[in-house]
């Protein structure tokens, strides 16, 4: 992999002194903060992040991109935990939310980054289905968090392997602070939302995501009525949420950008349009 070209980075942003090679891979120095809730997504140039299908997205969406994956890696590494939606984990048939599991040739430099920094071998993968509709033998799940309903619950009951936990939220649906506050419970500050768009549009509307990395592939989808495709964020209206660009690195024609979330930066939309005069 050829290394990232840095565009453009906003002074003082943290950084943990990444070694010599990955720094080099990156295009500089890499951190971020603690604690903090970060989302890691790519997107096509028209926006399209999921397609209706039952492989994994993000490799269809960026092309097989290395850096994205170089990227993917370097944020996992960081992280004491990864956090998922049950349509990510659905797709994602035999994954494990490893470093190095996005970029191998990488694995024991980010190894040695997670232990410089303190952190466990591997981030712990949080899973969230309110049906609880997920395949339990999947290996991811021997040792990760499932966080479900009642009637999730249910489902999973004597399924999960015993090296798994399951944390269930006596209501319908799973709300985004309360999530956040069982993460940080368990001692996990650096967390990590990799998908999919919904569980971001919930973290979203509730003003939870500290910072975004986007991926932007150069590839175009489209979309038509009910084609069952989704955008970077689903099920909310943010009304013009502001982002403040924090980074932006760039490999042939794919663009890796980082942004700070600002809640106070609304745009107000009308709904509806003045007539053209």
């Amino acid at each position: 992999m050829k290394p990232l070209e840095r565009l453009f980075e906003r002074p003082g942003l943290g950084s943990f002194g990444l070694s010599e090679d990955l720094a080099a891979a990156y295009g500089g120095d890499f951190g971020l903060q603690r604690p903090g809730l970060y989302a890691n997504f790519v997107a096509s140039a028209d926006g399209v992040v999921a397609l209706p299908c039952d492989e994994e997205s993000g490799g269809i969406v960026s092309g097989e991109d290395a850096p994205d994956r170089f990227i993917m890696g370097l944020l996992r590494a960081a992280a004491d935990a990864v956090l998922i939606g049950a349509g990510t984990f659905r797709k994602a048939n035999g994954a494990r939310w490893y470093p190095e599991s996005a970029f191998p040739t990488a694995g024991a430099l980010f190894g040695q980054m997670r232990h410089k920094l303190g952190l466990q071998p591997y981030p712990l993968l949080v899973v969230v289905t309110a049906s609880g509709q997920i395949d339990a033998a999947q290996p991811a799940l021997e040792h990760a968090l499932v966080v479900t309903t009642p009637q999730g619950e249910v489902r999973l009951r004597g399924r999960l392997s015993s090296g798994a936990r399951i944390a269930v939220f006596d209501a319908p649906s799973i709300g985004g602070q309360a999530l956040l506050d069982l993460v940080h419970a368990q001692g996990l500050q650096v967390v990590l939302a990799e998908g999919g768009p919904t569980l971001l549009g919930q973290m979203l509307k509730e003003d939870l995501i500290d910072e975004l990395f986007l991926t932007v592939s150069p590839r175009l989808f489209g979309r038509w009525p009910e084609d069952q495709r989704k955008s970077l964020v689903e099920g909310v209206d943010l009304k013009g949420r502001f982002l403040e660009l924090l980074s932006a690195r760039r490999h042939e024609s794919h663009l890796y950008l980082r942004y700070a979330l600002r809640a106070d930066g609304l745009v107000l939309i009308p709904t509806t349009l003045p007539h053209p005069t």
